[in-house]
């Protein structure tokens, strides 16, 4: 495959040492890649960044201008058939060969994230790579984060961060002029969230979510030999339109509305400040001339990525659902028969419990049922919502640990646009919420 023979000469580029990236030839650009998730069921996460990690590989960008957050438990997985290989699309090439291992496990965590856009290496000595952005006001910055979602909240392996400490981490990295320019594409539930009246428009940052701040993303290309899906519809529509075209004479928002039409299941949208989108994204994914992948954009009616598409909130619903119909025998079929109950059981515990915190809150059964099936509201009461989530994180269910806790935090934000207060909220998680930790709610 030419992808992968491609590839291979930029490795070489690579380490012939760093050079100026920028096409304007003043500054250089910088990377930050997060997958914010683990386990096999999440593979796709690990794959979109490794595909974004060869993106700006391919491009001319440095390792030691990339810097990669992952958790690194895909690759050589007993559930992987093909130890150290991950693949981003059906048959594609392997994109883990390569990237740089800077923090993971257990030091893929917010703080870290935090610490690394802030160039605060100190505060990471002798913590993974120990790698931080040294961007200063002559350089541009990509962000690309990919993994779970909530409003508000873009969820870690063990932990989620806060959209107000994400955006407080950018104004301040305005203030300390790190960068020129800064881009970034979040993919994510509800991913809009994120920057829905918390990004600037005139701190030179440009960003796209891959929904809206209410709507869950898309998973897609469903591999029934793996039993996984390999990638995000958004990431993958973002990550193969760059591999196609001739970056250095595409602009972002040529880019952006190649993306938000093949996004269909989804409203990818622009925030921050959109007239940099006039500019070619070769100026954030490298400016090395890079020979066109073999894969074009599909037919939308033959779109191998959509005709696989799934809300993420139903991804392992899919998973177990494809186990069971490819079981060998009654015993396996059995098997995964049981999973499924036990999955949809502990989904009905996860929702029960915040019915009954909201219950405890409120006093009343009818208020609780509206703030349960409430979806009109959006995040005004950050310091209330944040308590109560937080709370919901520490005596109720892990958020980094049970994703599908995420799915049931609106009501909490209902309930602090209806006067109640995060202590209220706590108190009530407190007095609900005396089972043991848990963990593997999906």
């Amino acid at each position: 495959m030419r992808w992968v023979a491609v590839l291979a000469v930029a490795s070489a580029v690579a380490l012939c040492g760093s050079h100026v990236l920028n096409t304007d030839g003043q500054g250089e650009l910088w990377a930050v890649l997060v997958a914010g998730s683990a386990t096999w069921m999440n593979y796709r996460h690990q794959a979109d960044v490794c595909h974004a990690y060869q993106i700006l590989h391919q491009h001319g960008v440095p390792d030691d201008h990339i810097i990669v957050m992952m958790e690194d438990d895909i690759a050589n997985s007993r559930e992987n058939p093909t130890p150290g290989v991950v693949i981003n699309r059906p048959d594609g090439p392997n994109v883990y060969e390569g990237v740089p291992k800077d923090y993971t496990g257990m030091d893929v965590t917010p703080e870290n994230f935090l610490k690394v856009l802030s160039g605060d290496a100190a505060g990471l000595q002798g913590v993974g790579s120990g790698k931080v952005l040294k961007s200063g006001p002559n350089d541009r910055v990509f962000v690309n984060l990919v993994d779970h979602g909530a409003p508000g909240i873009f969820g870690f392996p063990r932990s989620f961060l806060h959209a107000r400490n994400f955006s407080d981490a950018i104004l301040a990295m305005h203030r300390n002029k790190q960068f020129k320019e800064m881009v970034i594409y979040l993919e994510a539930c509800e991913s809009g969230s994120m920057f829905q009246n918390l990004l600037p428009n005139d701190i030179d940052v440009y960003a796209l979510s891959a929904a809206n701040a209410t709507q869950p993303s898309y998973a897609c290309y469903m591999d029934e030999h793996l039993h996984t899906f390999l990638g995000d519809v958004f990431s993958i529509k973002w990550m193969e339109d760059t591999d196609r075209e001739d970056i250095t004479k595409e602009s972002l928002e040529k880019q952006f509305h190649l993306v938000e039409k093949e996004v269909n299941v989804s409203q990818v949208m622009q925030w921050g400040n959109k007239t940099m989108a006039q500019e070619m994204a070769s100026n954030f994914l490298g400016s090395k001339e890079s020979e066109l992948s073999d894969f074009g954009p599909f037919p939308p009616f033959n779109d191998p990525c959509l005709k696989t598409s799934i809300d993420s909130t139903n991804v392992s619903v899919a998973i177990i659902q494809g186990r069971m119909d490819a079981a060998q025998n009654e015993t396996e079929a059995s098997y995964w028969a049981q999973q499924m109950v036990q999955l949809q059981q502990n989904r009905t515990w996860v929702t029960e419990t915040m019915y009954r915190v909201a219950l405890s809150v409120t006093g009343s059964e009818d208020a609780a049922t509206g703030m349960m099936s409430d979806r009109r509201h959006a995040v005004t009461r950050w310091l209330c919502y944040e308590e109560s989530v937080e709370a919901f994180h520490r005596h109720c269910f892990n958020l980094g640990e049970n994703p599908y806790a995420l799915r049931v935090l609106q009501p909490a934000m209902n309930l602090c646009e209806h006067g109640y207060t995060g202590a209220e909220f706590a108190s009530a998680a407190r007095e609900v919420c005396t089972h043991a930790s848990v963990s593997g709610i999906v």
